[in-house]
């Protein structure tokens, strides 16, 4: 269920931890038609002029914000961080509906450093992405990145009314972009630039931002968790269908997302089959675990799920080094189901009971024996900080420190690349 409304605090009584709330703001062409719209998140932020800009924005966007609401098929511009830009989250949509909104290094930045930034704009445009950038692309210093730019953005409030013209005849002469002019306030300044040949405006002059609020469903986690597992046994069709099948609110999750104006298809997706089948495993492996990083259970804060993750490919790395290949999926299922208790509120051993598991995962979990339960103890001692713990339980495995460090350093990055800097 969605809703838009002129921009201000989410409801007083709204449950803050299942509310997606997404401010949007129109882009008009020469018509005063409009041509799209670009995406704040309000859901965080200490103040409703404070927006977050990551994959989370786009995330919640594709996933819980209705099509129409956003703006059905026009184009969205979404705010990045340059940290955010390598994720794997931006294989999840289609190129065509999203232009990226890419800020300019801060000014302490070094040639060097604006250089190495480059490879990744560019990978961005051959996957087929637009990019925006402010008006700070124009100094000399940004020369290589101006011919990657499809927008450049002129914030009238951040220069004098008296650099517009040069400004815009520079950005004319030199790039293929398409100008808008953001902040545009009052008549006055609509119709300089207009004057000028800019034919996109932003700003209150045109439409303050307005709210785009979500009620989120969320599926239960051990389901995602099992949806996951079943991804990476390379499950076939028909029995992921089964799953999502016994769980509405995860199929429905699925659903609106792969329909979502995002994700670029022609055609509404109705079934759970075709939908898998368009997603493709890889894919739909990103976005179960995007969507368990996101969710929360009774109230367990979502970096829970992180640290779940995390535990799993730790398990995993670590069972790789001494046990066969076909063992290091269930070394991954103990240690994200390590966390099931804190994540779904309720006792270890009735969470268990919801997910069929092979006796080896339960062993571990539950009794703290068999094959999988040394390594499970090797996990915690990593978080946990304890030399001794850590010590003994690597000891007992043959495992050196530095294997063990370069697998935990290697599980975190790993978790870092699925939520892309959230």
């Amino acid at each position: 269920m969605t809703d838009t409304q002129p921009e201000t605090a989410a409801p007083a009584g709204a449950d803050a931890s299942n509310l997606v709330v997404l401010a949007r703001q129109a882009i008009l062409d020469e018509q005063r038609a409009v041509f799209g719209y670009e995406l704040f998140d309000r859901s965080t932020s200490g103040s409703p002029h404070t927006a977050a800009s990551d994959a989370a924005l786009l995330f919640n966007a594709l996933s819980y914000a209705g099509t129409e609401a956003l703006g059905g098929n026009k184009t969205v511009f979404i705010n990045c961080t340059h940290e955010s830009l390598a994720g794997p989250h931006l294989e999840l949509i289609h190129p065509e509906k999203v232009v990226l909104e890419v800020p300019i290094l801060d000014a302490s930045a070094t040639p060097e450093q604006i250089a190495q930034q480059l490879p990744v704009l560019q990978q961005l445009r051959t996957l087929g992405f637009r990019i925006a950038f402010s008006q700070d692309v124009l100094r000399r210093a940004y020369a290589s990145w101006l011919p990657l730019a499809s927008f450049v953005k002129l914030d009238l409030q951040a220069f004098r009314p008296e650099l517009t013209e040069p400004l815009v005849k520079f950005a004319q002469a030199h790039s293929q972009a398409r100008l808008v002019a953001e902040k545009v306030e009052t008549a006055e300044q609509h119709e300089r630039v207009a004057a000028l040949g800019v034919k996109l405006f932003q700003g209150y002059w045109f439409a303050r931002p307005a709210l785009v609020q979500a009620q989120t469903i969320r599926p239960a986690q051990a389901t995602i968790l099992q949806l996951i597992d079943m991804v990476r046994k390379h499950a076939d069709v028909a029995q992921i269908e089964q799953l999502l099948k016994r769980d509405p609110t995860l199929s429905f999750n699925l659903l609106r997302f792969i329909n979502s104006s995002g994700f670029g298809l022609s055609v509404e997706i109705t079934s759970f089959r075709h939908a898998v089948m368009i997603l493709g495993l890889k894919k739909l492996f990103r976005w179960a675990a995007l969507l368990l990083t996101t969710s929360r259970g009774s109230g367990s804060p979502p970096a829970v799920g992180q640290t779940a993750v995390v535990r799993g490919r730790l398990m995993e790395l670590l069972a790789a080094e001494l046990l066969p290949p076909e063992e290091c999926d269930n070394a991954f299922v103990v240690g994200v189901f390590s966390m099931l208790d804190s994540m779904l509120g309720v006792p270890l051993a009735a969470a268990l009971e919801t997910v069929a598991l092979p006796q080896t995962v339960v062993d571990a979990l539950l009794h703290g024996q068999g094959v999988f339960a040394p390594f499970l103890e090797l996990t915690r001692a990593c978080e946990s900080g304890d030399d001794e713990a850590f010590a003994r339980a690597a000891q007992a495995l043959h495992l050196s420190n530095h294997q063990v460090n370069w697998a935990h350093l290697q599980a975190l990055a790993w978790a870092e690349t699925l939520e892309s800097g959230q």
